[in-house]
């Protein structure tokens, strides 16, 4: 009777969330008919048209994927966990994206490609800078104040999630009647929308806006962290999984003003950058589906380890194999008034015998430094394991073994159990560890 009960209930259940799934694939499939419009018209402004900048095509196809994961993992997260607002905001921010893009090529289209042969030019206009705005910032936020489980840290940070959401509509309506040309448009169109009398007016709110966005994601990052500090071992290693996408993307960031600098024709401009930018987003969908949907959840400390290190590698040889190119070049200019290709070949060479005594180098650092409890265990595992080759007292080698347990494992209780010797004269001893009952 109880199995029947617990049946029929979960058929319930099962029924309740249909309309969820279908709304959460639903969106997604919207998402991938947005990529459908910006295919079909992308391909009729092709070549592109005089005076429109656009990516090149291959960046804009990786920029869609992108966009449209953001709404894949959104839909799986809100299918099955459809009370986690995490997944619904995935699938606004993939609309978002998608939806932005297909309007951005149908503008060029209606009004640079063949004008006047569709309607709504700069309406789309619009909207490809209405979505591209401050909002997307907005949402981030959001997600930050409620990762992982989709609810607030505590009733006291409700205050900032309801502030979030006004400053949100604060920017939708900057962003819908602000006079003018529309910065984020790929366009230079002036906003058919635009209400002149309170263009100063929203030129103000627009400031503030984006004062408190920027406010409120700090605030959302300070919120993960104070809840990193409160949560349980599962719930860490969720954050972990989210923090160490946003290191990536911070790190990315950090060197834009660097590439930025470069003259902008330049590939590290038009190319690389792009590049690194799409990469280090696409990292977020990512982290973000494994740790709500905890698939491989407790690798995060080894990918982490592994990123710390070779990230840290990398940069270290980079830098190393730059400078010796550059003081060897200096050398043979100085004897012999040209550059030569040797100096090159015997950077690389340094270069290739650094990397592994460098590479355990780091890697030993970074075990102390970020890993101390592991780093002590395998030490301490290390030194009993030497120990066990020249000691050949048993009564000294079962003490050592429970105190080596206690050490590395830190049990609530430890004992060990000698098999009996054939002999007759073999005993049995079992020893505890002490003050580990």
């Amino acid at each position: 009777m109880a199995e029947g009960t617990r049946e029929r209930d979960e058929g319930v259940v099962g029924r309740s969330l249909r309309p969820t799934v279908w709304l959460a694939w639903s969106l997604c499939a919207l998402s991938l008919t947005f990529v459908s419009v910006w295919a079909l018209f992308r391909l009729l402004n092709t070549p592109t048209p005089t005076g429109v900048a656009q990516p090149p095509l291959p960046l804009e196809v990786w920029g869609l994927l992108v966009f449209v994961f953001f709404t894949t993992i959104g839909a799986l997260v809100a299918s099955r966990q459809p009370k986690n607002t995490i997944g619904w905001i995935f699938c606004a921010l993939g609309l978002f994206l998608t939806s932005y893009s297909a309007s951005g090529q149908y503008a060029i289209y209606a009004l640079v490609s063949s004008p006047g042969s569709l309607p709504g030019g700069g309406t789309a206009a619009w909207l490809e800078a209405f979505l591209n705005g401050p909002i997307i910032l907005v949402l981030f936020a959001l997600v930050l104040l409620l990762f992982p489980d989709g609810r607030p840290l505590s009733r006291r940070w409700r205050a900032a999630l309801w502030l979030d959401l006004i400053v949100a509509a604060v920017l939708l309506v900057v962003g819908s009647f602000k006079p003018g040309p529309m910065p984020t448009s790929s366009l230079n169109v002036a906003n058919p929308f635009g209400i002149e009398k309170i263009g100063a007016l929203l030129n103000v709110l627009l400031y503030v806006g984006v004062s408190l966005a920027l406010a409120l994601t700090v605030l959302g990052a300070v919120s993960l962290m104070v809840r990193f500090r409160r949560s349980g071992a599962e719930e860490r290693q969720q954050i972990k999984w989210f923090a160490f996408a946003g290191a990536i993307m911070c790190a990315v960031t950090a060197t834009g003003p660097f590439l930025w600098s470069l003259p902008p024709s330049s590939p590290a401009v038009t190319l690389i950058w792009p590049a690194l930018f799409l990469s280090a987003v696409s990292t977020i969908p990512v982290a973000t589906g494994i740790a709500i949907l905890k698939y491989g959840l407790y690798e995060i400390d080894h990918i982490i380890n592994r990123t710390l290190v070779y990230g840290s590698l990398t940069a270290v040889l980079a830098v190393f194999y730059e400078g010796g190119i550059v003081a060897l070049q200096y050398v043979f200019r100085l004897l012999s008034a040209q550059e030569s290709q040797v100096a090159v070949v015997a950077t690389t060479l340094v270069i290739a015998a650094m990397f592994e005594p460098l590479r355990r180098r780091i890697q030993h650092f970074v075990d102390r430094r970020f890993y101390r409890n592991k780093y002590d265990a395998r030490k301490t595992l290390e030194a009993f394991s030497f120990k066990l080759r020249n000691e050949t007292n048993l009564e000294a080698l079962n003490n050592d073994l429970v105190g080596v347990v206690n050490q590395t494992m830190q049990p609530a209780h430890t004992s060990l159990w000698l098999r009996p010797d054939p002999n007759p004269k073999g005993k049995k001893t079992a020893l505890r560890g002490p003050n580990h009952e």
